[in-house]
This record gives structure tokens, C-alpha cells and sequence, in this order.
């Protein structure tokens, strides 16, 4: 096809040849004629030397974060019999909230059947699917009248998932989190047979050995070694109805990311759900979130799959939602194992409960987190 300045090429010679001819001009009907040639040469030049091309994309790495800075490699393979003239590379690159780019990649003449490679960096700045593609050759002559373009690969995307920070799971003891837990766990008594003691208010029922109190006059309970936390349950709230605006939203994404992926990290048993129906565990629990969370969009539902908790142990379930009072905190309250401590991160407005996280902005989510954990006596006191 010709370009904007082979079309003009064109129009400028067919009314020079008519005016020359009209006229009996022959210097203005050369002209003309000479133009029109050049037109019909550029048509001819970019359809009968487009290279024959074959192209790869890889993308690396797979799932990106949001801030980091991607690549993209193209492997080419040139199949025509006779050397190639030099063309262009040509991809559509859309990003989440901003206006599409085309990455321009030149390439220079390449031999019959040689490989080649060429590429471009991809940053990212919020979550979400970045769409590539189609990618495209363009050919031109010379002198930039014609252009021909051919499609040598199609669409695909890259799965950007939200900021992660790495935080410090609780520990026993540290902390008001971890005296809860510590609390909880003696209570309980998750670990290995320790002994016999007598009851006091805020024993666990079920801890009490009934056959000893039988022989005694008073209630003996059986105590445990106390064990750490074992597992983590990170459960999202997705309903559009708990968040005011989508940067509530997006906060609470960014939080299950970093509680998963630290969980994760810390080797606890890590398990992610939505109030959507999702539900993943197991060894690729991280990388299978991050995924999931660079595409997640709000959508209505309830925790119904915490009423099968298999787990063992101590466990923290942390609930990410929008207020204090959302309809899913509540449906939750009811479907806790006792040995499971429920804790709340609201990303619109401040938590009030001792063991709530606020995230109404990603720093206070920081803070909050660090303050419930005991991390930031620890800071403060290594200043």
C-alpha cells in the first residue's frame, strides 16, 4: 500500500501528465510520468522483497509485579532463498489504564535462513493484563512511498501482579498477635502430651480428661507443648458492595499478595480464597496466587469453602475486606475452627479491634501489621 507520501507522489504526477499533456508541456508530462513510476516501483518493491519471517515472543519473566521493569525477546528466522532487505518490527503494546504504544524494533538485511534475535524492555506500574501484539513486519522502499505489512505473530499477554512486600509472620509470644496465639495455643493445646492440671476459667472443654477428673476432686485438663503457628489462611473479600472506590480494592489485592507470598515464604501451610469461589493451596500456592491477583476484578460471593478446613495445627486466617461491619467478616465469625484465629485488614476505614490491621493507605497497612507482629518495638529499639 502506499504511504501518505506516495499517495501525494501519485496525485503530483497524474496532474502534472495532464496539464503537460493539456498544455503540450513535455518537460511537465516527463515529470509526471516520472512520478507515477516511482509510485508503481514502491508497490512493487515492498511486496516482491517482504521478507519471509517466522518469529518467536518470549516473554520473561512470566508474571511480573507491578514497578518492575520486563523483557521481551523475539527469535526470528529469516526463510527466504536470496539475501533480505532491512525492515521493521512492530508490536501494539497495551498496559491497564494507559493509552496503547507501538515498540519500533529495526532490523537490518539478514542472509538466506539465518536466525536472529531483537527485543524490548517492558515496565509496568499497576496490576493487570498487558496485552502484545499482533506482531507485524513492515517493508518500505527507499524512498518511503510503499509499505507492506504482514503479521508473523499473534496476540498475547503478561500477567502483572501487585506490589509484594515481605512481611514477618507472628510469632509466639511477640507481639499482641503472637500473645493471642501464644494464648490460644496453651489453651488448646495443639502440641504433644505434657501433663495434667487442674481447670481454670478459659480452659478449652475439650481439653479436659474426664477420666482423671473422675479419680480427683477437681476438673484436670490435659496440657501440651506449645506449638507455633502451622498455617495461614489469607481469605479476600472481592465484593463490590465492601470497597467505596477501586483504590480500596486494590489495596486489599496488594495485601493478600504480601500476607501469601511472606506466608509462603515463612513455610507455613498458606492458603488464598476470595469470596468468589476461588481456592488455592499447596506447594505452588505463591506463584499460582500471583497470578490469579494480576487478573482478579471485584465480584459478589461468600467464604463458603472455609467450612472445610482440613488443616492441622495452629492457624491464623486473615480477612481482607473493605469495613469493619462487612457481610463477609461476619459469615465468617461463625465458620471458625477453634483452633484458627480470625484477624481483619480493612482497607476503608481504621480497624478498632486489638488484633486488626488498617490499610487505608499501603504504608499504614505496613505499620499496622509491624505494630500487631511486635516488628516495630524491635525496629525502634535496633535505632
Amino acid at each position: 500500500m502506499l504511504t501518505r507520501h506516495g499517495i501525494v507522489a501519485l496525485l503530483a504526477g497524474v496532474v502534472a501528465v495532464g496539464v503537460g499533456r493539456v498544455f503540450a508541456v513535455l518537460e511537465l508530462f516527463m515529470i509526471g510520468t516520472a512520478f507515477i513510476a516511482a509510485a508503481i516501483f514502491a508497490v512493487l518493491f515492498v511486496n516482491l522483497r517482504r521478507p519471509r519471517i517466522t518469529a518467536a515472543r518470549w516473554i520473561h519473566p512470566s508474571v511480573l509485579v507491578a514497578g518492575d521493569t520486563g523483557r521481551v525477546d523475539l527469535n526470528l528466522h529469516y526463510l527466504g532463498s536470496v539475501r533480505s532487505t532491512s525492515f521493521e518490527l512492530c508490536e501494539t503494546v497495551a498496559h491497564p489504564g494507559t493509552r496503547d504504544h507501538i515498540a519500533r524494533l529495526p532490523v537490518g538485511s539478514l542472509r538466506p535462513g539465518a536466525r536472529s534475535s531483537t527485543g524490548y524492555q517492558l515496565p509496568t506500574s499497576t496490576r493487570g493484563l498487558v496485552h502484545l501484539g499482533p506482531l507485524t513486519v513492515e517493508t518500505r522502499d527507499p524512498l518511503g512511498m510503499a509499505l507492506s505489512c504482514r503479521v508473523v505473530a499473534d496476540d498475547d499477554e503478561v500477567a502483572v501482579a501487585p506490589r509484594v512486600v515481605l512481611l514477618e509472620m507472628p510469632e509466639l509470644g511477640r507481639g499482641s498477635l503472637g500473645n493471642h496465639l501464644l494464648n490460644q495455643a496453651r489453651r488448646l493445646g495443639t502440641g504433644d502430651f505434657h501433663g495434667l492440671r487442674e481447670y481454670v476459667d478459659g480452659d478449652e472443654p475439650r481439653s479436659i480428661s474426664w477420666k482423671a477428673s473422675a479419680r480427683s476432686e477437681n476438673l484436670l485438663v490435659r496440657e501440651h507443648t506449645v506449638e507455633g503457628l502451622r498455617r495461614c489462611t489469607i481469605a479476600l473479600d472481592t465484593s463490590p458492595s465492601e470497597y467505596q472506590d477501586p483504590a480500596g480494592f486494590e489495596r486489599g489485592v496488594s495485601a493478600a499478595a504480601s500476607l501469601v507470598h511472606s506466608a509462603d515464604k515463612a513455610g507455613l501451610a498458606t492458603r488464598f480464597l476470595t469470596a468468589s469461589d476461588i481456592d488455592l493451596r499447596g506447594p505452588q500456592v505463591a506463584g499460582n496466587t500471583m497470578r490469579l491477583l494480576a487478573r482478579l476484578e471485584p465480584a459478589a460471593g461468600t467464604f463458603d469453602q472455609l467450612k472445610h478446613d482440613p488443616g492441622d495445627g495452629l492457624g491464623l486466617l486473615v480477612v481482607i475486606t473493605g469495613s469493619k461491619q462487612s457481610a463477609g467478616w461476619k459469615a465468617i465469625q461463625s465458620a471458625v475452627d477453634p483452633t484458627v484465629t480470625a484477624l481483619q485488614v480493612t482497607t476503608e476505614e481504621r480497624s478498632s479491634s486489638s488484633i486488626g490491621v488498617s490499610a487505608r493507605t499501603d504504608e499504614e497497612f505496613l505499620a499496622s501489621w509491624r505494630s500487631l507482629t511486635g516488628r516495630d518495638q524491635v525496629h525502634a529499639a535496633a535505632s
